[in-house]
């Protein structure tokens, strides 16, 4: 069993920075892919980025490709999303997810374990 507990979010400026954070409970996180997704009002549940157990390996949606960044630091139990250059669009409430698997998945059906989210808001 994995908990998750997202934070970071808030209200920024076009072209500025949030880190989001997603701490997990469970000594097997390691063992876990991780995802990030986010949801905005009206719209289905979008991918973000994923990082494969080990960190080695990471995926990025087309719109935030170039501007995101997703970590992870295993002995922590914590996994991170730099956004940089974020535009109005971005606005959302951001996930995260794991699934215990090592495979990659972009598919948010996929993942067993949710945080409750934290709000994104990017104003013009």
């Amino acid at each position: 069993q994995v908990q998750l507990v997202e934070s970071g979010g808030g209200l920024v400026q076009a072209g500025g920075s949030l880190r989001l954070s997603c701490a997990a409970s469970g000594r097997t996180f390691s063992l876990y892919t991780v995802g990030w997704f986010r949801q905005a009002p009206g719209n289905e549940r979008e991918f973000v980025a994923v990082i494969s157990w080990s960190g080695h390996s990471t995926y990025y949606g087309d719109p935030v490709k170039g501007r995101f960044t997703i970590s992870r630091d295993n002995a922590k139990n914590t996994v991170f999303l730099q956004m940089n250059s974020l535009k109005p669009e971005d606005t959302a409430v951001y996930y995260c997810a794991a699934r215990g698997s090592r495979q990659i998945d972009m598919s948010s059906t996929d993942y067993n374990y949710w945080g409750q989210g934290t709000q994104v808001t990017v104003s013009s």
